[in-house]
């Protein structure tokens, strides 16, 4: 009961950060001109898209990451051979948020 009251909580600072981050980033792009500032307003939106995909990346990523986790540690439990290979598959997931920070950086 109380996982689920923290992982509600989490979920809630997450959302609220991810709206002001979203907010701010909006009121800052309409600060100047595109010819004061030096950047298009697509470019904005474009840097924004990224930064939208980037969190989507990392909170599937975590999602997936912690049930992968808590399956390797009970696979581990039963056979302490299968160490490397848990290792493996709980670290798999994080390519996804690797490919989402290229992406971000890409553009």
């Amino acid at each position: 009961m109380k996982n689920m009251k923290l992982t509600r909580l989490s979920m809630r600072l997450l959302l609220v950060l991810s709206g002001l981050t979203l907010i701010a980033s909006v009121v800052t792009a309409q600060g100047g001109t595109p010819s004061d500032s030096g950047f298009a307003e697509s470019d904005t939106m474009a840097k924004l898209a990224a930064g939208i995909a980037l969190a989507g990346c990392g909170i599937g990523t975590g999602l997936g990451q912690g049930q992968i986790g808590a399956a390797a540690v009970g696979w581990v439990a039963e056979d302490g051979s299968k160490l490397g290979l848990a290792m493996l598959f709980t670290v798999l997931p994080e390519t996804i948020l690797i490919f989402g920070f290229l992406a971000m950086f890409i553009l």
